[in-house]
């Protein structure tokens, strides 16, 4: 097969625990062609069909730093490969609303886009997750500052955080005293202009925020705890949480099953749910992470499940 990854720029790759050069290494290994380009090489003009301008067809050099060898570079429209990986890092900003766009656009041209363009748009990674309130805790998300004060009343210990977020940036813990609440709601909230989602605090997140990673709809059979270390509230890896891998509990699989099949069904082959306690926190489909840390943990190969999948999605009939 020709895949071609819309990516962050190569040269930017931590290959030592980046997802996407799993993908590819894993597909390369198996023979097949791997090309990238970045979103804003995607392009559209009437008469023709979208194309990436700025593809690049890659092999692997095995080597940590020079990691990957430029083969040929030129313009590559995307009906004409056989799959097209969006795997493009958060913010969800307008530039990755108009890619979805363009994308969706070369799933009318014929193109095979994985995750759906669509889905993507319609599943923002911080309210998602309101679609399933059973699995989630007590949530807020609003652009008024009394409603966030009258939640905390309520709850005493929360989060806020906003929603076009990445990496734990931009979230704040405000406890019981309420120090700092009228700043913090000034700063994400700005004066009402933004809108904010607040959650009750979890203290589970003690042992971690897990990282389920449901492909094809079905869950891996390992997490990836991330665990907050030192004085941090946040588990998140870009922040210094340690990933540890473990089981799925069965309160993850239930979660997995409640949720995995609904958005398999909508095109989304690889999602990334955020669990805390019993808990789901975040719904993330853009480009979740995780593959290679509970592969060198478990010695279970979460990239050869995906390209088992992406294979058979490819081979499936389109609908």
């Amino acid at each position: 097969m020709d895949l071609l990854f819309v990516a962050d720029p190569l040269e930017v790759f931590k290959t030592a625990k980046d997802t996407t050069f799993a993908m590819m290494r894993e597909a390369a290994r198996r023979g097949h062609t791997i090309w990238a380009c970045e979103q804003r090489g995607l392009s559209w003009q009437r008469g023709s069909r979208v194309v990436a301008r700025d593809a690049r067809r890659i092999s692997l050099t095995g080597d940590a730093y020079a990691w990957f060898k430029v083969e040929e570079q030129r313009p590559v429209e995307l009906a004409a490969v056989d799959a097209v990986l969006m795997r493009k890092d958060p913010p969800f900003d307008s530039e990755y609303f108009y890619a979805t766009h363009l994308l969706e656009q070369a799933e009318r041209e014929g193109a095979r886009v994985l995750n759906s363009p669509r889905a993507l748009r319609d599943h923002p990674e911080k309210l998602a997750i309101l679609e399933f309130p059973d699995v989630i805790g007590p949530t807020l998300v609003t652009r008024d500052a009394q409603a966030i004060r009258e939640f905390h009343a309520q709850h005493q210990d929360i989060i806020l955080k906003p929603l076009d977020g990445m990496g734990g940036m931009g979230i704040f813990r405000v406890g019981a005293d309420g120090l700092n609440l009228g700043s913090i709601i000034e700063t994400l909230n700005q004066h009402g202009r933004t809108t904010v989602m607040v959650q009750k605090y979890l203290p589970e997140i003690v042992q971690g925020d897990k990282r389920i990673i449901l492909i094809g709809g079905e869950p891996i059979p390992h997490a990836l705890a991330r665990i907050p270390q030192g004085s941090e509230i946040r588990g998140n890896m870009a922040v210094g949480g340690k990933g540890v891998a473990q089981p799925l509990s069965a309160r993850d699989r239930e979660i997995a099953e409640a949720i995995g099949p609904v958005l398999a069904a909508r095109g989304l082959l690889f999602v990334g749910l955020d669990v805390i306690g019993d808990c789901v926190t975040e719904i993330n489909v853009t480009s979740p992470t995780g593959f290679q840390e509970i592969t060198q943990q478990t010695g279970f190969d979460v990239a050869a499940r995906f390209v088992d999948a992406l294979e058979a999605a490819v081979a499936a009939p389109r609908t």
